[in-house]
């Protein structure tokens, strides 16, 4: 199919609806991706997102049922409240306690996480090795649980997590432990001693705030450049913008660096796979993203 066939056109009495639940969303790029990648394979489903929080959730996920909907992805503030409203969830995303991915299966809902493995395919995609090695976390919110839940997955020797509040940290800390006890992990509270400590074994380094996000791209959660080591990776799961200060500061100190893009292409082809059976055209996604970012709009 021409990637520039409009999706109208591959819309029939067959058509099928996929969704996003979440407030707010219309920033989102979850549409277009996906809109892009039915209307380039002349599959029958159309993606829009729906505006649900707390107050009206239960209600869209029952219209969603109603609906017979292929499946809908979940973000903020969502992804935790959905479970109880589901039929089942995959064991990773039990683990994880969130939900960005679910799939309508003949009724029943259920419902996965896909940004753990999103996460952990942009590091595959990179040639960036990950198993048996010590990975240094930065932030306990929802990206560090599935990052850190589905690295230890993945066999990642060791893993630090450190937070301002280190309770949140220890709580990921205390499931790894329970479910994946070949995974070391320690949880500490954040510092200037803790990072330069932490990073001097660490092998990656992956920042999971949202410091350095537009439009605040003037900040870092780190600030003494003495916490890098040439052959530390830093990964930053921000990708606007596309270098933050953070790697900038990485890649002045010589290090290897990765923004958030891979990761967010990834987590939603794994969603269009769950939802359809096919493989998401992401080379021509990334292409259509790319532009669009290095032109603004």
């Amino acid at each position: 199919m021409n990637g520039g066939d409009s999706l109208a056109h591959h819309i029939t009495g067959k058509g099928r609806l996929v969704g996003l639940l979440g407030s707010p969303i219309k920033h989102s790029l979850s549409p277009q991706m996906h809109n892009l990648a039915f209307s380039h394979m002349g599959l029958p489903y159309a993606y829009i997102a729906f505006d649900a929080n707390e107050s009206n959730l239960e209600e869209i996920v029952k219209a969603m049922r109603a609906l017979n909907v292929v499946g809908f992805n979940v973000t903020m503030p969502n992804k935790q409240s959905i479970i109880p409203l589901l039929d089942e969830v995959s064991p990773e995303a039990e683990w994880i306690g969130a939900v960005n991915t679910v799939h309508n299966d003949n009724g029943r809902l259920i419902g996965y996480n896909t940004d753990g493995k999103g996460y952990v395919q942009s590091l595959i995609e990179a040639s960036i090795e990950f198993k048996d090695r010590k990975v240094t976390i930065l932030g306990a919110g929802g990206s560090c649980r599935a990052i850190a839940i589905q690295l230890a997955i993945e066999g990642v020797r060791e893993i630090e997590i450190i937070n301002r509040h280190v309770s949140k940290a220890s709580d990921i800390k205390n499931i790894i432990n329970k479910k994946i006890p070949s995974c070391l992990v320690y949880a500490n509270e954040l510092s200037d001693s803790s990072l330069i400590n932490s990073l001097r074994d660490s092998d990656i380094l992956i920042n999971t705030t949202s410091i350095g996000m537009e439009p605040n791209e003037d900040t870092s959660i780190i600030v003494d450049p003495r916490a890098f080591r040439r052959d530390l990776v830093v990964s930053d799961i921000i990708y606007k913008p596309s270098r933050t200060k953070l790697l900038k500061m990485a890649e002045a100190s010589g290090c290897r660096t990765i923004n958030g893009f891979g990761m967010m292409i990834w987590q939603g082809a794994l969603a269009f796979k769950i939802w359809t059976g096919y493989d998401m055209p992401t080379e021509l996604v990334k292409d259509k993203f790319l532009s669009s970012m290095s032109t603004g709009q």
